[in-house]
């Protein structure tokens, strides 16, 4: 957590790590796990700032098809704007670790699946077992 009020204006570089125990305390994620470096650099005025987030590692997801666990690489940077944020508040601190897990999770794909041919092979024979290979069309009246 930074305190914006004690720091100096000026540019400030931050380097830190999100690990698999930071996703696994947040409730109802959709990241298991996961090795992400991060770096962030705020550059402090007067009366307002500006912060550049860049973030690269591994995440761990659950496969949508298969229920295995998977690898998504990420490798992610974003501006991230006073105005943009929620995190600053009153007392002027920003949580550059939440700022990331958020930054992350926008960059998810909305399915997550392994790519074909890499499922889980006993989830593979059980989705083969019940694969249509054909849609029928009601019949018009």
């Amino acid at each position: 957590m930074l305190h914006l009020a004690e720091l100096e204006q000026g540019t400030h570089r931050f380097l830190f790590t999100l690990d698999s125990a930071y996703f696994r305390a947040i409730e109802k994620s959709e990241i298991t796990g996961g090795d992400i470096s991060a770096e962030a650099v705020l550059r402090l005025r007067l009366n307002d700032y500006d912060l550049h987030i860049k973030a690269a590692g591994t995440v761990n997801l659950i496969c949508d098809r298969c229920l295995g666990d998977m690898d998504y690489a990420i490798d992610v940077e974003d501006d991230i704007l006073p105005e943009d944020s929620d995190e600053t508040e009153a007392t002027d601190t920003i949580d550059l670790r939440w700022l990331t897990y958020e930054m992350i999770t926008t960059h998810l794909p909305l399915v997550h699946s392994h790519p074909d041919g890499e499922c889980m092979s006993d989830m593979q024979k059980l989705l083969q077992t019940h694969l249509c290979s054909t849609v029928e069309e009601p019949e018009m009246l």
